[in-house]
């Protein structure tokens, strides 16, 4: 800085003294200097370098959690639903490396404009902590603050941080006035607190409470030259796992798994996009499959595969019958309608060149959601995508996943207690079963 101010200072006195004739000589003189303090720069990403998501999480609207009475995650805070004067930090690992990152902040379910008064990244320590050494503050266009408009997103800019797949890192945001609860996810649980003032930077947050919701943070990219593949497995509860499911998810344990094998020719990111409840055809727990498909799957950067799992909630909710509230005629799930509901999902991807594997609907027997009308419904759509020839891969999760005993039931060793939610065994299970190869393509 002190060498720049010096030769403008010349170029300054040049003109005023010796007139524009000086001026050619202070201007090579000046470009001689800008050449030997080039060097100090940070070297310029090569051309080629491109954002892959690394993290992300398909949020929710908190209105909604917290009108369901069962959601106990949701309930009112005695301080108020909404962060005052705090910073909320918010812990997760992304699937993917790289040295330089950048954050996205979410306001999808805001009403009012969320201001983002400081923000920041770091490697995490665990238990809300992080390491100060490597705290980077966040700016959005230069900018240390940001304003996120209603139904908007916004990235951070980029910042050097180098981060290694499967290695915790946690984004902290301060909020310097009133930032309604708004958008909020599930992934994971025990993973966001919230401490008083601007500690964006604070190894750990004062007085530090956990929050049951994750807030505002959903997603994490970093910046890569190589051949990279991003994976999103987009679904329902059977996909979130972890926090919303049980012990681990099939996307966390295949990401764990492609990182460990020598058949992964490159580095290939998996992604949850798993939202608890989520039904294809209509709203329920979080949008419906086909409104949050192009944002949740085809918006992640880099994508190049999805993997499609969704139904059960569609086919079971099938046999819930209110009579004091009778289901609209357009909400009446059929195997036709799901079938070409994941017939538009298969289109919507084709259009943007993204691959698509199908799963088969796994087995729910001993449930609620089982009928014999619930039952042939699940059969026919798993008939009529085990047929598909127009997408890349048909993932059999029914016949991984079912009793060989009684085939419309989990197999017990896969059966995390409630006959619906495979356990750990069981989303390893799912994990094995993917073709590697398929995701290399």
């Amino acid at each position: 800085m002190k060498l720049g101010s010096h030769w403008l200072s010349v170029l300054r006195q040049g003109v005023l003294r010796h007139g524009v004739a000086a001026v050619g000589f202070v201007l090579l003189a000046a470009a001689v200097a800008v050449q030997a303090v080039q060097p100090t720069a940070r070297p310029r990403q090569p051309a080629e370098a491109q954002w892959v998501a690394a993290w992300t999480a398909a949020p929710v609207d908190f209105r909604e959690l917290s009108a369901n009475p069962l959601l106990t995650a949701a309930a009112p805070r005695p301080g108020g639903d909404a962060f005052r004067g705090q910073t909320v930090r918010q812990q997760f690992e992304p699937a993917l490396g790289g040295d330089r990152v950048r954050i996205r902040f979410s306001n999808r379910f805001g009403k009012t404009p969320l201001r983002v008064a400081a923000a920041s990244v770091a490697r995490s320590t665990g238990s809300g902590a992080i390491s100060p050494s490597t705290v980077r503050v966040l700016r959005f266009g230069g900018r240390n603050s940001v304003v996120v408009a209603p139904g908007a997103e916004i990235w951070s800019d980029g910042v050097d941080l180098k981060v290694e797949p499967g290695q915790a890192v946690a984004a902290s945001a301060f909020f310097d006035r009133a930032a309604p609860f708004a958008t909020v996810h599930l992934q994971a649980a025990d993973a966001s607190w919230v401490g008083g003032g601007n500690a964006i930077s604070a190894a750990t947050l004062p007085n530090a409470e956990p929050l049951p919701l994750n807030h505002v943070v959903t997603g994490l990219d970093v910046m890569t030259s190589q051949p990279t593949r991003a994976v999103v497995a987009f679904g329902d509860s059977i996909t979130a796992g972890g926090g919303e499911a049980g012990d681990g998810s099939y996307p966390d344990l295949l990401a764990t798994r492609l990182r460990n094998s020598a058949a992964a020719a490159q580095p290939v990111s998996v992604l949850n996009a798993g939202i608890g409840g989520n039904r294809l055809l209509v709203d329920g727990i979080g949008p419906n499959g086909l409104s949050r498909f192009a944002r949740d799957a085809l918006g992640q950067s880099g994508v190049t595969h999805v993997i499609v799992l969704l139904g059960t909630n569609d086919i079971g909710r099938s046999v819930f019958v209110l009579p004091a509230r009778p289901t609209p005629e357009h909400e009446v799930a059929t195997a036709a309608r799901i079938t070409e509901g994941l017939q538009q999902l298969t289109k919507q991807a084709r259009a943007k060149g993204v691959k698509v594997l199908i799963g088969t609907v796994p087995p729910f027997k001993n449930t609620p959601y089982w009928a014999e009308s619930s039952e042939a419904m699940r059969g026919e759509v798993n008939r009529w995508i085990r047929s598909r020839q127009d997408v890349d891969g048909v993932i059999d999760f029914d016949a991984i996943l079912r009793n060989p005993a009684d085939p419309q039931s989990l197999n017990p060793l896969y059966d995390n207690g409630d006959h619906l939610h495979p356990n750990k065994a069981g989303h390893a299970a799912m994990a094995a079963a993917i073709d590697v190869r398929e995701l290399q393509e």
